[in-house]
């Protein structure tokens, strides 16, 4: 039988092994070697220079939290996605009616034709009339932005290739500049297990820049270690920020319709998602 395997670490001496019944999907392109394959137990899987994105199997506990951990402690109106050309944190966004915008801004057009062709799931997101998708190095796009979004999501691969732009200081400067001053920002930010100095230069950088700034996690088993982290970034915060950060409050402010149509997502988990394992907690104080 076709098996892809994605090595973890150097050194690490494990791999993700998928049995695959077909190859769907196999092109490069400016960027990147894109790949869509038909696993034996995940589904339909895409693939970016060997290394596992999504599949149909668990991409929702990573886009769920990615997108409704900071969706739910705002009202945003505008909205911007760096990277995810998949459509998959669109998918999430849309679903909130206070969102008048939303600006998916990926480099790589391939990787939103291919999601359209092979992850019919979501699709109908890039038809939303709130939804402008723009195929360029966000970098640049954010660079003279001052106050314009309420949310930003930075849905970037690995710190390699060409995502590696976005895990730089000035990057992250240029998004808080393009941020309303209530702003929130969400950036994937590597396995726990695998990368914690990693992500303590990166938070670190982060805590410097805007009022808070804290890692969380969620659980997703075709990533390395089983886990993936995020940062949740805020700019200066608002009293309906703060009223939902405070854990006796989300409840009332969340979006109930929303949260009773996902599979991963609710009030437990997202304030669960914060309580960090003690290793990554003493890297991090």
């Amino acid at each position: 039988m076709l098996q892809f395997t994605e090595d973890f670490e150097p050194g690490s001496g494990r791999s993700v092994i998928v049995d695959i019944k077909e190859e769907l999907y196999s092109a490069k392109s400016d960027f990147q070697a894109v790949k869509v394959f038909d696993t034996v137990a995940y589904g339909r899987m895409l693939t970016l220079d060997g290394i596992i994105q999504l599949t149909q199997f668990d991409n929702h506990a990573y886009h769920e939290m990615l997108t409704h951990v900071p969706m739910q402690l705002s009202n945003a109106k505008n909205v911007l996605i760096i990277g995810g050309g998949d459509g998959g944190i669109l998918k999430e966004v849309v679903r909130y009616s206070s969102v008048e915008k939303v600006v998916l801004c990926d480099i790589d057009p391939y990787v939103t034709k291919v999601s359209k062709d092979f992850f019919p799931e979501f699709r109908d997101a890039f038809e939303d009339s709130r939804a402008e998708v723009i195929h360029e190095d966000a970098a640049e796009y954010v660079k003279g932005k001052t106050e314009f979004f309420d949310v930003v999501l930075i849905d970037s691969s690995d710190p390699i290739g060409p995502a590696t732009v976005l895990y730089e200081k000035e990057f992250y400067q240029n998004v808080y500049n393009s941020m309303k001053i209530d702003g929130i920002m969400s950036c994937q930010m590597e396995s726990m297990y695998y990368h914690p100095e990693f992500i303590k230069e990166k938070v670190t950088i982060q805590k410097n820049m805007f009022k808070s700034a804290e890692y969380y996690y969620t659980m997703i088993p075709t990533y390395p270690g089983g886990s993936i982290g995020f940062s949740l970034c805020i700019k200066q915060g608002s009293s309906l920020c703060s009223a939902r950060l405070d854990k006796n409050s989300l409840d009332t402010g969340s979006n109930p319709e929303i949260i009773d149509s996902l599979k991963y997502y609710d009030n437990k988990i997202h304030d669960a998602s914060f309580v960090l394992p003690k290793f990554i907690g003493d890297v991090l104080c």
